[in-house]
């Protein structure tokens, strides 16, 4: 087994939907801890605000706050914010905030600390933003379970496909 790399830290807000871990990225007042605030009362839950601490561990991106700020958001108006958080969770996601220029933008990935993420960009000053999250971290978690059941010869309904890999 080989142990955890060595932990880098980037600029991004992390949230837990479920036990996926969905990155927020962008400059500082793109709206990442906003949205993370809404996808919060959303039901998820504070992983880290505004820098995150990314451990590669075999396969698997892992994220975690670091230490001087975990449980605690910065929000805007009001100042620093105890929240309950999530120490870690595996990274399954990464949202770009930014304008959304393609109607239908193909699949694509991000390469974080060795470790390929879907990515997608979203408006975060759009009411529907935490959905959209919400729904193409669905749509990633459908596709990998496609591309399981694709392996093991079955179709997505689980039927024998006759074919394997």
């Amino acid at each position: 087994m080989t142990p955890p790399s060595t932990p880098v830290t980037i600029h991004a807000t992390c949230v837990a939907i479920g036990a996926c871990g969905v990155l927020l990225t962008g400059p500082s007042g793109a709206g990442k801890s906003d949205l993370a605030m809404r996808l919060i009362d959303r039901g998820a839950v504070l992983v880290s605000d505004d820098y995150t601490v990314l451990t590669r561990d075999g396969g698997m991106l892992i994220a975690a706050a670091p230490s001087t700020i975990a449980g605690r958001m910065e929000v805007r108006g009001i100042g620093i914010v105890a929240r309950p958080a999530r120490a870690t969770v595996q990274v399954a996601l990464a949202v770009v905030l930014s304008s959304e220029d393609e109607r239908m933008p193909e699949p694509h990935d991000v390469m974080l600390h060795g470790i390929a993420v879907p990515q997608v960009v979203i408006d975060p000053r759009w009411p529907s933003a935490p959905i959209k999250v919400e729904w193409a971290l669905a749509e990633r978690s459908r596709a990998v379970e496609a591309g399981s059941h694709e392996a093991a010869g079955r179709d997505a309904a689980g039927e024998d496909t006759g074919m394997r890999e």
